[in-house]
């Protein structure tokens, strides 16, 4: 006996189909938006066309005719406002990647000592967490700016390091070294001893997982990231020159200048996120089960040891996702450098060079995207260390 065959259900209406309803829904929207933003351009082309200003990037190759204080690179002001986008742009990459790696170091050394068993060095470091964590950045950079940095005494009363530095009001002075001949051997040494201590270190790892003895292989890696440089050094015959500073008429001639500008940025932007940095460190510590503490103990292995081998190791998975929010906000805070004359890219291309050429739209528009891009270049960079430290399951 055959079964009976179901009636067919009638055909769902357009309106009745949620996921067509809510593919139209967006499509609406789509061309809203973009009819928006069509609008927004075709206002201000009308708006700069009515007023004669021009548009475009023609205004990079025209000179500049203003002096920046620190470059990285050869520069004039006879140069063009291209190289006064790169001078900044170098300038805010510079001190945004020193202060992650001060900030990084600073913070995990603070982190650590605020589950320290010594009453006074876990007080110590809450009481830096909660003061430089509670006060604005901006008002920290002007207290090493004003404070600090501007009461030094002048070039005559310069302090002095074994007369080869010197730290005045006017900034840093540092013996400056001068390449010879045959330095670029060193390089490629260094190189090498680097390629040697990462394939020593990986070979230690896999030799570890296989039979469970291990070498000492970052202290050899040390040793020989130190000794073969300087052993090619002195073979080579020290091809290296010092250019100091020296005292003429009212200010310092000869060495490398760090200038006042940047070391308060830098200083405050270290300090200010290190403190953020300290309570990631400490809670992701303090999210591992004590009981692997506790076993690492039974095993016979010292304090330090558990902490470098076992704990740290694991919090770093809980560590990384918010420590990345922390390298881009003091990447964005560096743009705050604006307010203490530091040529940073804010200052110098979205500062003088827009006032000078009125070119607000594309300045605007260049600076932005330089933010983003290094924005993303580092979620990207961090996103990819999060996967390789992730757990692997077997």
């Amino acid at each position: 006996m055959s079964s009976p065959v179901k009636p067919s259900s009638p055909p769902v209406k357009f309106w009745r189909d949620p996921a067509k309803r809510a593919l139209l829904f967006q499509l609406v929207l789509l061309c809203a938006v973009t009819a928006f933003i069509g609008f927004i351009i075709n206002n201000t082309l009308n708006n700069l066309s009515t007023r004669g200003i021009t548009t475009g990037f023609g205004f990079l190759d025209d000179p500049a005719g203003f002096a920046i204080a620190q470059s990285l690179i050869p520069y004039a002001e006879t140069d063009t406002y291209g190289r006064t986008f790169v001078v900044g742009l170098l300038n805010t990459l510079l001190v945004s990647f020193l202060g992650i790696i001060g900030a990084t170091l600073l913070g995990f050394v603070v982190g650590v000592a605020r589950l320290s068993p010594n009453w006074l060095i876990a007080r110590l470091a809450s009481a830096y967490v909660e003061l430089f964590r509670n006060l604005p950045l901006l008002l920290q950079m002007f207290f090493w700016y004003f404070a600090v940095l501007r009461t030094l005494p002048g070039p005559r009363d310069s302090l002095s390091l074994n007369d080869s530095a010197f730290l005045n009001v006017r900034g840093l002075y540092l013996p400056e070294p001068i390449p010879g001949a045959g330095f670029h051997w060193i390089w490629l040494a260094l190189l090498l001893a680097l390629t040697l201590s990462f394939w020593l270190i990986r070979f230690n790892h896999r030799r570890q997982e296989a039979t469970g003895r291990r070498m000492p292989a970052w202290w050899i890696s040390a040793g020989l990231i130190v000794a073969l440089p300087c052993l090619t050094f002195i073979g080579l015959g020290a091809p290296l020159e010092w250019n100091y500073p020296e005292l003429r008429g009212f200010n310092f001639r000869g060495g490398m200048t760090i200038i006042p500008e940047f070391l308060a940025l830098w200083l405050s932007l270290t300090v200010y996120t290190a403190a953020f940095i300290a309570e990631i460190v400490r809670s992701g510590i303090q999210a591992i089960s004590h009981g692997q503490t506790e076993a690492a103990h039974a095993l016979g292995i010292k304090d330090s040891l558990t902490l470098r081998l076992v704990i740290i190791p694991q919090a770093m998975r809980v560590i990384i996702p918010p420590l990345t929010s922390q390298y881009l906000n003091l990447t964005k805070n560096s743009s705050l450098a604006t307010a203490i004359g530091y040529p940073d890219l804010v200052s110098v291309f979205a500062g003088t060079t827009l006032n000078q050429t009125g070119q607000a739209i594309e300045v605007i528009a260049i600076t932005m995207l330089v933010y983003l891009t290094i924005s993303l270049l580092v979620s990207f960079f961090m996103n990819w260390f999060n996967n390789r430290m992730a757990l692997v399951e077997r």
